[in-house]
This record gives C-alpha cells, structure tokens and sequence, in this order.
C-alpha cells in the first residue's frame, strides 16, 4: 500500500464556512477511498500563498524532512498546485506530489466503468496535464503504479503536446457524439410524457443507496467517496400511478474543479433536463449545512438552479436523537426525513413526488369491451387501477391515468368514458 503525508492547506484569500480540520477530514476521506495509507496529515494555514511553492519555501523543506523520517512515497495536498508550484515541490522534496484535482480524478478512474465514464475521466486528465508537461524530472518519469496513475492519464505523459491536443479533440467529438444519442433518447421519453427525477447530492449523501431502495437498481454502494460515476436510469411506478424516470449522478463536493465540470457536463445535462431534483442531505453529517451550499453551488454553475427540487433529509436511522429533525425541516422547506437503508417515510416521499406530477394525471372511469384485455394491461402498465368490474356489458374500470395518454384514447370509438376529473 502506498504511504502519503497528507498537506492540508487553508488560504486567508479564500472565502467560506470550511474550517481547516473540515478540510483535513475530506482529505483524509479522499485519500482513503483511494486505499492509501495516511502517514500523517500537516494543517498549514498560508497568509500569503507563493507564486513557486504555494506554501513557501521554508515549509516544503520542513515537508521534506517529515517525509524522509516518516519515509513516505507521495505527498498529497489539500489545495491545486499549479505546474510550477508541483514541479519546484516535487524538486525540493524529492517526492511525488499529488494535489486535490489529481487525487479526485484518480477516484474517477477506479470507478467509472462505462464507456462514456472512461472517455470523461480521460478527457479531465489529459486536459489537467496538458499545462504541466513541461522539462524533464519527476513530473514526466512517473511510471508504475500508485495514487495519480490510474486510468489513462500516465499513459500519456511521454507523448507530445500536439498528439495529447489531438487525442482532446477526440474525445470531445466522441462524448458529443454520445450526447446527441442520450438527447435522442430525452426526446423519446418527453414524447412518453415520462417526467424525469435526478437524485443529487454531496458525494456520500446516500443517492445510491435511494435509488436502490426506490427501484432495486443494484447500484455498487460503498462507505467510499464518489462510488457512483456513470449515471443510471431505471423506471419507477408511484403510488399514484404514474410512471416516472428516476436517474443518479456523480456526487458533488465544495469547490469541485470547474474543469470537472465541464469535462463532465454531458452526463451532468440529465440535471439540466430533469423535471425534478432530489436533493439528498446526509442528516447525521456535522457539515450538512456547508453540504447543502456546496450542491447549490454546483448546480448554479450547471444553470439548474431554479429547478423545482425536494429536500430528502436522509440517514435518520443513524441519529440517537430524532429532535433536530423538525428544525432541519424549518431550516429546508419542503423536505422530507427518510432513511434509505431502512426504506423509512418512503410514504412522504412518494407524496412530495406525486404532488409536482399533481398536474400530469387524470381520474376516470371507463367502460371497454371484454375483448380488449389488451387496454387492461395498458392501464396496468401505464396507470393505477382503483377498482375494476366485469360486467355484462363490458369491464368498468375506474382508475388514474396520465392526461398524454387519456387524450390518445379520447378518439377510441370501443372505450366509453364514464366520467372523469376534467
């Protein structure tokens, strides 16, 4: 296992609500996903950053002789080190430096597994080392294995400068491509009249584990940070009747690279085009109030902001103590207290859905003919049957069904509409 000494750095510069131990926990929660062992974490708070070390030139040789008596093989830092500021530390240390950019997209390349993860986590990568590839040295001979070499990224460190810009506006074209099919499909489901939900949240907030719950997707779900990478789409019946798309993505985190973002923006267009947002909070964490801001932050950037959203205040099955939930709830209109592992107040959930959709669905009764069991299994499939009677006369069924669909039966000359809520 691979030994770091983990930097964390605090900048007076920086404005936010992030404490330097808040910092130093997430750094620490990052580099154990990616199954390295911490040697020990350093606090540094900077008043003044420098252009050639970030941190100054008396702490890196301070670093480099923590490093040499804790013989540790990678320095990782909380903060981005430009490509000066990597290569002079790497220099002075004598180590390999990993900043939080790196250390992030190397989770990305342990996790992604479709095609389309790979093709994003490439494309950040080589987009990330293209301004570093410069000289010779440490930066350039990295071979082996190690945090900061998965994926394809080190593959591409000897190559030029042009082939790594060719290889960038290849994979631009390819996800472009992608993305003009996963459009396609959009199209399809609007025409369905199928809403779309998208589960977001701070990475680690429990979407995997909800959308589970909800569908049996069977989403991989781990203590680790950014277990989820490509997203996945799976069908959902409410209570109700209607039929919904209900899809998770990439979790956030506080001052996600906006690089990462765009490299990501083709699978983060399904928050763009959803028709609703589920905003998972992890209630149990201490920072859920900085979680929130961060999310909202990140989907500001995204231009999604004014999407209708519900708040689900998940992991109440970790709190001893049920009190602060109403005044999490006065502090998040709207929201709903559930546990996604133990499936609690699933039943609030489903209303808050259903009361967004209240506009898309339809009571009625209907009278069919006994030889169209064909329209039965349409209503089942398509609606929620309340009650249904085979008479003489045909099958009288009274049931809810969503309006797109109500007005392509209106012309049915064998269906006979009883009443109905419109």
């Amino acid at each position: 296992m691979e030994k770091a000494l983990l930097v964390t750095i605090a900048l007076n510069s920086e404005k936010g609500n992030w404490r330097l131990e808040d910092i130093a926990y997430e750094l620490e929660e990052l580099v154990r996903t990616c199954r390295v062992e911490a040697l020990d974490n350093i606090t540094c708070v900077c008043h003044k950053p420098t252009p050639n070390f970030l941190i100054g030139s008396g702490k890196a040789r301070e670093l480099a002789l923590l490093a040499g008596e804790l013989q540790a093989d990678t320095l990782i830092f909380s903060h981005d080190l430009s490509g000066t500021q990597q290569r002079n530390l790497e220099e002075v240390i004598g180590k390999k430096t990993v900043d939080r950019t790196q250390l992030i997209l190397d989770i990305f390349a342990r996790h992604a597994k479709s095609l389309e993860g790979k093709m994003q986590v490439e494309l950040a990568q080589l987009q990330y080392l293209l301004p570093r590839l410069v000289g010779k040295g440490i930066v350039l001979s990295r071979q082996g294995g190690g945090i900061g070499t998965s994926g394809p990224g080190e593959t591409r460190l000897e190559v030029d400068r042009r082939r790594i810009r060719k290889r960038i506006d290849k994979l631009k074209k390819d996800l472009s491509a992608l993305t003009l099919h996963r459009q396609t499909i959009r199209k399809r489901r609007k025409e369905n009249a199928l809403p779309t939900v998208v589960l977001v949240g701070y990475t680690n907030a429990g979407k995997s584990t909800l959308l589970n719950a909800l569908t049996n997707a069977g989403q991989v779900v781990s203590g680790g940070l950014f277990t989820t990478l490509d997203p996945l789409y799976k069908s959902l019946q409410l209570p109700n009747g209607e039929n919904i798309v209900i899809s998770d993505t990439v979790g956030f985190l506080h001052n996600l690279p906006h690089h990462l973002i765009e490299a990501f923006k083709a699978t983060l267009e399904e928050v763009v085009e959803a028709d609703l947002l589920i905003h998972v909070l992890d209630i149990a964490h201490p920072r859920i109030y900085e979680h929130y801001q961060a999310v909202l932050e990140v989907l500001k950037q995204l231009n999604a902001g004014e999407k209708p959203v519900i708040t689900a205040l998940n992991k109440i099955d970790l709190l001893h103590d049920k009190g602060p939930i109403d005044q999490l709830k006065k502090d998040f209109p709207g929201a709903v207290a559930i546990s996604a592992k133990l499936r609690e107040n699933f039943e609030s959930l489903f209303k808050e859905i259903e009361n967004n959709f209240s506009g898309r669905m339809l009571e009625l009764k209907v009278i069919i003919p006994h030889s169209r069991m064909d329209l039965v299994d349409l209503f089942y499939r398509e609606g929620k049957i309340k009650k249904i009677d085979y008479l003489h006369e045909g099958i009288r069924i009274h049931l809810n069904l969503p309006k797109v669909l109500h007005h392509k039966l209106l012309h049915n000359k064998e269906i006979k509409i009883v009443n109905s809520n419109i």
